[in-house]
């Protein structure tokens, strides 16, 4: 069967050509053959105006990939080759800066990333820019949203979502009491002014906290809350899952599929740890010629994180992926 898999995604990753999806829905279907640079962490793709993926993804001054197919990848340097000196006092002087956004907008591209460490809450989420997406184009535009000591948020895990009425928002967050929201100034790309509360989308509060990585996609009438549940980063024993819920609405409430808020613990799970894929988790979506994708990591058996792509289509309103 992951023989079949592997022949239909290679036709659908190399031409827009129409394929009929696969009907079942089932959960923990194997990643789609990538080859190359294979190794990302909190990965985030966009589809580029010419037709060929730009990747960022956490490393060091923020790692790069580009494809031309979606399937051969390529290391494209760093986001910020000579050093990102703005973010150590967040990351006590670390170069590793996590889990960055990419998005296309005012023709030019918005890269929010994080800069923090391990069990602290003081932690910032950066905005750059560049005209091209390329190493070493990047801009720093400073500081969107921080956290500190006494936070019960972590600043952590950026995605900007541009609603149906064009308004911009960024959901973000790690553990403590969960995924949070901010409005954005579409001129700025930095925190809106005015009235703009901290929105609250989801939280566990019966599990330690364990949220992450929320990313919101709109498809149709719904809007997709994605989020991983449980611990990242720690090898082929890494207990992270993708989860998901919906809302009609891009600042909740969010519910799973059986109508539980995501604001107690809610979420239908859509991959957990099967075979060699330990832990996928910190999942994007972007949207191509031929489906939605799903790109996020896992670890393999030597525990290596490494790059999964997979499609998904939608039942009664519900993603599945495939």
């Amino acid at each position: 069967m992951f023989f079949l898999r592997s022949v239909v995604w290679s036709v659908l990753a190399g031409a827009a050509a129409a394929y009929p999806p696969l009907l079942e829905s089932r959960q923990n279907v194997g990643p789609g053959p990538v080859n190359g640079d294979t190794f990302w962490h909190d990965p985030t793709v966009i589809k580029k105006p010419d037709g060929t993926y730009l990747a960022a993804f956490t490393a060091d001054n923020v790692g790069l990939k580009t494809s031309t197919d979606r399937t051969n990848w390529r290391d494209a340097g760093a986001a910020f080759p000579n050093g990102a000196p703005w973010t150590t006092p967040y990351t006590k002087g670390d170069r590793n800066l996590w889990a960055p956004d990419l998005s296309f907008h005012n023709n030019q591209y918005y890269m929010y990333y994080s800069a923090s460490s391990f069990g602290t809450t003081k932690s910032a989420i950066f905005l750059a820019t560049s005209p091209t997406g390329a190493s070493g184009s990047w801009t720093d535009r400073g500081v969107v949203v921080e956290s500190n000591a006494n936070s019960d948020f972590n600043a952590i895990d950026p995605n900007l979502l541009v609603d149906a009425q064009g308004r911009w928002w960024l959901s973000f967050g790690s553990f403590w009491s969960g995924i949070k929201m901010i409005a954005i100034d579409p001129a700025t790309g930095k925190k809106a002014g005015g009235n703009n509360p901290l929105l609250a989308l989801a939280a566990r509060p019966q599990n330690g906290g364990a949220v992450e990585a929320p990313f919101i996609f709109r498809h149709d009438n719904f809007y997709y809350l994605w989020v991983s549940f449980d611990k990242c980063c720690q090898g082929a024993k890494s207990t992270y899952r993708i989860m998901v819920g919906r809302s009609t609405s891009p600042t909740g409430p969010f519910v799973d599929k059986a109508g539980v808020n995501m604001m107690q613990g809610g979420g239908t799970q859509m991959m957990s740890s099967h075979g060699s894929i330990h832990g996928p988790g910190h999942n994007a979506v972007f949207t191509d010629n031929d489906a939605d994708v799903l790109a996020y990591h896992y670890y393999n058996n030597a525990g290596t994180a490494q790059i999964g792509l997979n499609l998904i289509r939608y039942d009664n309103g519900w993603p599945v992926i495939y």
